[in-house]
This record gives C-alpha cells, sequence and structure tokens, in this order.
C-alpha cells in the first residue's frame, strides 16, 4: 500500500502522468477510488449528488433498489460512463455490499444519494486513507462536522449507541450511524458483512474495530435531504441497530470463552481489539 498523494508533476507531459489522477493544482493520487451510491427512487436529488463528485475519481457504482422513477436514466446522463448494478435484494445493506462487490478501485468511498453528502470532502477521507489509515469514518459530531438533519431523539440515539459501542468493543468514536465512510478494499475481507438494512454502517464500525483495523474519524457536514422522504424509522432502526451490538458483543464473548489452544481463536486473535 505504497500509493500515497504525490506533488502534481510541473513538466506537463511526465512520465508517470497516467499513473496518476490529478486532486488539485499540488496534489495527485495513485490509488483508483470507487463511489458506491446506493438509490431508490432519487432522480431529484442525483444532481445534487453528482455535482459535488470529483471528477478524479476512477468509477461511480449507482445500485438501484429497483426504482420506479427516472433515477437510472439521469445518473447515466449526468455520469456516462456510471456503472449501474441492480439490486436484487432489499435494504440499503443488502445495496452497499451489492455495490462492493462491483468496485474495481483500490479505495471504496460510500455516498448516500438523498443529497445530504458533500463529495468535495471526499479528498479528505482519500487522503486519510493513502496516510495509513484502513477506514476512514466520517463523523457529523467530530470537531468541524455537523448536521442539519437530526432530530434531538436521533441524537441522543446516536450518542446512547455510539456510547455503549465505545464501551463494548473498546472504540473511540464520536459517531456512530452515519454512511459517508471510505476504506481500502482489502478490509472487506476482514469484515464479512452480513446485514440487509440501515444497520449496515453499525455492523461496518464495529467489526473493523474488532479486526484491528486502523480508523481515522474525518469530520463531515451532513445537509438536509433535498426531495423526498427518508426510509428510516428511528425506533425501528435504533432497535436494530441495538440488535447487532448485543449479538457482536455475544460473538466477542464466545471467542473469548473458547480455549487458548483453539484454532478459531488463534486464527483471530491479532484481528481483536
Amino acid at each position: 500500500m505504497s500509493s500515497v498523494l504525490q506533488p502534481a508533476a510541473t513538466d506537463p507531459y511526465p512520465p508517470t502522468a497516467g499513473k496518476y489522477r490529478p486532486v488539485s493544482s499540488h496534489l495527485a493520487i495513485a490509488p483508483p477510488v470507487s463511489v458506491v451510491i446506493p438509490a431508490m427512487n432519487e432522480a431529484e436529488n442525483l444532481p445534487y449528488v453528482f455535482k459535488t463528485l470529483p471528477d478524479w475519481i476512477h468509477e461511480v457504482v449507482l445500485v438501484d433498489g429497483n426504482s420506479t422513477d427516472d433515477t437510472v436514466r439521469v445518473a447515466r446522463e449526468l455520469w456516462p460512463e456510471v456503472k449501474v448494478v441492480e439490486q436484487r435484494g432489499k435494504g440499503k445493506g443488502d445495496a452497499l455490499i451489492t455495490g462492493f462487490q462491483a468496485c474495481t478501485g483500490d479505495i471504496i468511498v460510500m455516498v448516500d444519494a438523498d443529497g445530504s453528502a458533500d463529495g468535495n470532502e471526499i479528498v479528505s477521507y482519500v487522503s486519510a486513507l493513502v496516510s495509513g489509515a484502513d477506514f476512514a469514518k466520517g463523523s457529523r459530531f467530530a470537531n468541524g462536522g455537523g448536521t442539519d438533519d437530526m432530530t434531538f431523539i436521533r441524537k441522543l440515539g446516536n450518542w446512547a449507541l455510539c456510547t455503549v459501542v465505545n464501551r463494548k468493543f473498546g472504540a473511540r468514536y464520536t459517531d456512530l450511524c452515519y454512511g459517508y465512510n471510505a476504506f481500502w478494499r482489502h478490509c472487506l475481507d476482514k469484515i464479512d458483512l452480513d446485514c440487509t438494512g440501515f444497520e449496515v454502517e453499525t455492523l461496518m464500525n464495529i467489526r473493523v474495530v474488532k479486526a484491528g483495523l486502523k480508523v481515522q474519524e474525518i469530520p463531515s457536514y451532513e445537509y438536509l435531504r433535498i426531495h423526498g422522504t427518508s426510509n428510516l424509522r428511528a425506533v425501528r432502526d435504533g432497535l436494530r441497530v441495538l440488535r447487532v451490538i448485543l449479538q457482536e458483543r455475544s460473538n466477542r464473548r464466545a471467542l473469548r470463552r473458547r480455549s487458548p489452544q483453539s484454532p478459531m481463536l488463534d486464527s483471530v486473535r491479532g484481528e481483536v481489539s
């Protein structure tokens, strides 16, 4: 993983120009970056999503959740090279897993399709990864972050669940249930995603810690959804998140109860924090 952000070449035709994608007048990046956007009936919001995506990214993977509007057509008009993947199952977790499987980049970025995320922040996520992090986790509550789209009840619930995860798994998160994240592709081999709903972000956050991966939080600002209504339901999805936390905690305790001579324990000893 030696690829890093490099100073942009002064020679307009350097011999290594094909290896790097210009990020700014001073920086260029070598690793190809894939952006995954799960979407269902988000045709009106996609123009706001795509206009902030940097032109140096390697590919955009749009996972269409059986939309009945013009989501796919609009995406292709906005980004002609977009890779459209049809979701066979249901739920955000299933959509993301489908999108991850279709990615060809070394770095994968998760972006919501409702216009709440600023694609200009992607450079901060990528910078953290090429500087040594395995997983760059967006946070609305880290210094410099913020949100326009959380009620008091949702903030309280997010704080409570985040506190539980920090205490039970030794994490240091300031935000738990946020969908703007980025990671090296190799992380997928270590976190083995197996859930279908909105709780997928929590599952990822827990398993990267259990796997011993290096996590860096990235301050991020969440804007209001521009059009339509969210499928998120605070109580229902909060309970699903809590269920994931309890299941992951139970799995960890089961590993600890195993004998030190157990091959299974030996295989994960270096991954569980």
